[in-house]
């Protein structure tokens, strides 16, 4: 079905489109009209301007926002460098020589879920590629969190912008633009520098994440499919404005305290301030959070022969500046038609130039077995640069002696990648840490692929040994 049937039902309003250029205000009157930094901005606001690219960018490309604030975000006290909760030390770290970068196929079991950490405490930073210095690169991260943030705290990323994936629990997501409620099944952008506080309302919380340390995401050229298909743009959510009043009469002097907590080049740093960072009354622009539901993807397959590039099922996509390479796709494999005549219908054997990181949200994928040392909800798999990879041989038998008869797969499941031209290093957390490598993947997955081969009769290699030598 084209929306998925959640069990927590929305309470928020949102703004509909992708790339839009939105406005929204809380108190009617707050937005200023004809221009955006007038002397005096309604209502005793601030006007402040958030910058996703460079003033100069072209306009395609560019991305801002005009925020109408209570108070500016720049009224806090000096960052220091945060002291890292219990078994968060150096999970962030990404520097190259402390990654491991190695040729061997990886797969991890179900991540723990967590009961004393929030979702900032709770990011694990599994592997990853580039520098944020540079802004070049992307991190790859699963979080488990088993209380919400502090009520008077917020946190923001100067490294890039989060593409979150809920797998278990729900995320009552609070930004400086208004609340995105995220539920399995569904994903989050948030942009880099944009604040937010994460609550969950359902008890705790497992996922998946990606920072994207250049560019942003955009949806994927349609080329020969059209103008519809795939993810359409009217079914990204946007938040519509909300604020909150705490605050004195200037900008140091207020009733309360709040945590604003800063990921910056991968190190966590704070700061306190006594008024609330969610007093944006109105705002407009194109630079925004948003969330989408997977399930009202419009999947695309072949209706004749052959399993298609894996690159049709993409959601969102970062280019790189060559043209068709992505530092980042956002890949899903959900419910879907198949219907190829004398076809192998699973995903094939590969070797790719890419990097294939994957994870499952819900149910079984078709090509990898479940259950204990399995591919199951709540784990990942890694296939490096050039790393072989494909169906376990128990799929692949099942596959290849299968009817070939129209046939729903994936049903109540939902399979992910990340799959980046990056050739992606692994923290000393995901490795070792997390204690969660599946040490027999290879075996169990491959170690029982059967040999078809049939041979040629005596006079056929003969004739064959012939060509090859001469030939």
């Amino acid at each position: 079905m084209p929306v998925t049937n959640f069990d927590l039902k929305d309470k928020y309003r949102y703004q509909n489109g992708f790339d839009s250029y939105l406005e929204s205000e809380a108190v009617s009157g707050a937005l200023p009209i004809g221009h955006n930094s007038p002397q005096k901005p309604p209502l005793g606001l601030y006007a402040e301007k958030l910058s996703g690219t460079a003033f100069t960018a072209p306009r395609h490309e560019n991305k801002q926002s005009w925020l109408y604030r209570i108070l500016p975000s720049c009224s806090h006290p000096p960052f220091v460098e945060a002291t890292p909760s219990k078994g968060q030390e150096r999970v962030l770290e990404q520097s190259p020589s402390k990654l491991h970068y190695i040729p061997n196929q990886l797969r991890w079991d179900p991540f723990d879920h967590e009961s004393d950490t929030d979702f900032v405490s709770g990011l694990r930073l599994v592997a990853g590629a580039g520098d944020p210095t540079l802004k070049q690169g992307l991190g790859m991260y699963v979080y488990a969190a088993g209380k919400s943030m502090d009520p008077q705290s917020a946190f923001y990323s100067a490294d890039g912008d989060l593409l979150i994936v809920a797998q278990d629990g729900v995320l009552d997501i609070r930004t400086e633009f208004g609340w995105l409620l995220v539920r399995p099944l569904e994903i989050a952008v948030i942009p880099r520098g944009v604040r937010y506080q994460v609550l969950l309302p359902s008890g705790p919380v497992r996922g998946y994440a990606l920072e994207l340390y250049q560019g942003h995401f955009q949806l994927p050229e349609l080329g020969p499919i059209g103008s519809n298909g795939l993810a359409n743009a009217r079914d990204f959510q946007a938040p519509v404005a909300c604020f909150s009043e705490d605050h004195g009469s200037i900008a140091l002097d207020g009733p309360n305290s709040y945590t604003i907590t800063a990921k910056f080049n991968n190190t966590l740093f704070e700061t306190k301030q006594p008024h609330t960072p969610f007093d944006v009354v109105a705002w407009h622009g194109n630079y925004y959070p948003y969330k989408y539901d997977l399930g009202r993807f419009n999947t695309i397959g072949s209706i004749s022969f052959d399993h298609p590039d894996p690159s049709i099922f993409t959601v969102l996509s970062a280019p790189s500046d060559h043209a068709g390479t992505a530092i980042a796709d956002f890949v899903i494999f959900p419910p879907r038609w198949l219907v190829g005549e004398d076809t192998f219908r699973p995903p094939w054997y590969h070797r790719n130039t890419m990097s294939e990181f994957m994870g499952l949200i819900t149910g079984a994928y078709d090509a990898k077995k479940g259950g204990k040392g399995g591919f199951v909800p709540g784990g990942a798999s890694l296939h490096n640069v050039m790393s072989g990879h494909g169906p376990d041989a128990a799929s692949y038998e099942g596959a290849r002696n299968a009817e070939l008869k129209p046939q729903k797969v994936g049903e109540g499941s939902c399979a992910f990648m990340f799959e980046s031209c990056l050739m992606v290093g692994v923290t000393d957390w995901g490795l070792k840490t997390c204690q969660k490598v599946q040490e027999d993947y290879n075996e169990h997955s491959w170690g029982g692929v059967k040999v078809h081969w049939k041979g040629m009769a005596e006079g056929e290699k003969g004739r064959r040994a012939f060509e090859g030598y001469f030939g």
